[in-house]
């Protein structure tokens, strides 16, 4: 949600650790980043993903599309924790009983 023109807040950190991925996740993911988050995820040469959302506190429909394209990417590898917002909308989307999300 953009505040007098300003930069949505948003940071996504990646860490590797073998060929396990780690992203934190915080801020906004909208149309300005959602490019960013799958771009993040899917950048470094993994076979596993965890992808940490807690920390975000919104997540509109691009946010939606790059989770969706990143649970493509790592079919069967990927695990999603979840903010309440996020779980919501989710649930909200038809999404909220996909096996790579974890359970609340």
């Amino acid at each position: 949600m953009d505040q007098q023109g300003s930069e949505p807040m948003f940071s996504a950190v990646s860490e590797v650790d073998g060929d396990k991925l780690s992203v934190r996740v915080s801020g906004e993911v909208d149309m300005a980043t959602a490019d960013r988050l799958y771009a993040t995820a899917t950048g470094p040469k993994a076979t596993f993903l965890t992808l940490d959302l807690r920390p975000v506190s919104f997540f509109d429909s691009a946010a939606i599309h790059a989770l969706v394209r990143i649970a493509e990417h790592y079919a069967g590898r990927l695990s999603v924790l979840p903010s309440r917002q996020v779980r919501r909308v989710l649930e909200i989307s038809g999404l909220g009983d996909q096996p790579w999300l974890t359970p609340a």
